[in-house]
């Protein structure tokens, strides 16, 4: 849809195209709107709500923590911080933890972390390489890391020292390290999730990550869509055998709670110090014991597990229902992430899902996106086909 402002919103800036309907509370994997409409949610808040709607068992952890400490600042000791960041280092293998706010935040600081890490190596211009089609957020230096330009028209000039390149071509990167002395760090989404669900190639990571090594640059993964569970295991890159320098987090790892991280590896876990870096609600701790009640209980729970299976159900059920339909060019993502490109524009599904009760995304124009809760079962993901899968071959027809 336009972006518009819905008449009951004259206050609120028309920076968002709504949809019609206003949610009023959920549980599990349902949603319902002020006027008592059930919807099934494959949205999550856009990989958000990991755990879905109202967990019985994070509720009363967040009501707990409400009543004890919301917010401290960064002045003192912050245990649940470190409760977190141990937690994030262990499922990572990674080093050390920054903790933010949103993917925004965590994609700023590691673009920070990648000129800091040039300039004490005495690079004055220090260059990182991005994607075409990647998206990490919406500030000037992340709007220009980002690879859209309808993302970026009207906020020029945006910042230099970006080196763009498609993905899954490693001789471009090796270009750039044969043309390019003062690149630093490469920076890519394992998975593309505004640009259509476009999957980073294990062998291309594999390779990625050679290079870096022999060229002492960090590789730096923006796992804030696709991390946390979402392809069935914690972290999207860990199905190619290798390990980032640095990582972005966000989305799912506080259900719905706004938290960021940036987890660093040996390489770049010392690149800021004292005074380089901050934030005032950062690692707060509400969002903190968010963090750790959502790890626990993926835990718990075998969510990983759960995405892996109940997301091949799903994907599976979608290509045999919509066999043969002309129109499908390509279905693309993993676990609980999902992607199916059409070869027109779609946008007109999404209000055509909502109207059927199914809430899902339309992103790059033509690709419906699925990011369901962790928590989905195989009934729910069967549900969800037999809702959209007759959307679809209605509007290809």
């Amino acid at each position: 849809p336009k972006t518009m402002a819905h008449p009951a919103e004259p206050h609120v800036m028309a920076t968002y195209g709504r949809l019609p309907i206003a949610l009023s509370h959920g549980r599990g994997c349902r949603v319902w709107d002020t006027e008592g409409r059930e919807y099934l949610d494959a949205l999550a808040g856009i990989a958000v709500n990991t755990l879905g709607h109202g967990h019985p068992r994070l509720v009363p952890a967040l009501q707990d923590q409400l009543a004890k400490l919301i917010h401290s600042s960064n002045y003192y000791m912050a245990p649940l911080q470190e409760k977190l960041a141990s937690k994030l280092c262990e499922i990572s293998g990674l080093a050390n933890v920054f903790f933010c706010n949103s993917g925004l935040e965590a994609n700023e600081g590691a673009l920070k972390i990648a000129r800091k890490y040039g300039h004490d190596r005495g690079i004055d211009k220090p260059e990182i390489i991005v994607y075409e089609k990647a998206f990490h957020g919406r500030s000037i230096a992340t709007l220009s890391a980002t690879g859209n330009p309808k993302v970026q028209a009207g906020f020029g000039p945006l910042d230099e020292g970006f080196v763009r390149v498609p993905l899954n071509d490693i001789a471009a990167v090796e270009e750039a390290a044969r043309t390019r002395p003062n690149v630093v760090a490469v920076f890519l989404e394992v998975i593309q999730g505004e640009g259509g669900i476009n999957a980073s190639r294990a062998d291309y990571l594999r390779a990625l990550r050679k290079l870096c090594d022999d060229k002492q640059w960090l590789l730096m993964l923006d796992e804030v869509q696709c991390g946390i569970g979402r392809t069935g295991k914690w972290f999207a890159h860990q199905w190619a055998g290798i390990q980032p320098d640095v990582m972005p987090l966000a989305k799912g790892l506080g259900s719905g709670v706004p938290v960021g991280a940036i987890v660093c590896g040996p390489k770049a876990a010392n690149v800021l110090g004292a005074g380089n870096h901050g934030t005032t609600f950062g690692g707060n701790p509400l969002a903190m014991r968010a963090g750790i009640e959502t790890l626990r209980i993926m835990e718990e729970d075998g969510l990983l597990a759960n995405a892996a299976s109940v997301g091949a159900h799903l994907r599976a059920g979608l290509e045999r229902e919509l066999d043969g339909v002309k129109g499908i060019v390509e279905y693309r993502g993993q676990g609980l992430m999902i992607g199916i490109e059409l070869d027109r524009p779609c946008g007109d599904l999404l209000k055509q899902a909502c109207d059927a009760g199914l809430l899902i995304s339309v992103t790059a124009d033509r690709v419906v996106r699925l990011l369901p809760p962790l928590i989905m079962t195989t009934a729910e993901a069967d549900k969800v086909v037999a809702i959209l899968a007759p959307l679809i071959k209605k509007f290809l027809s």
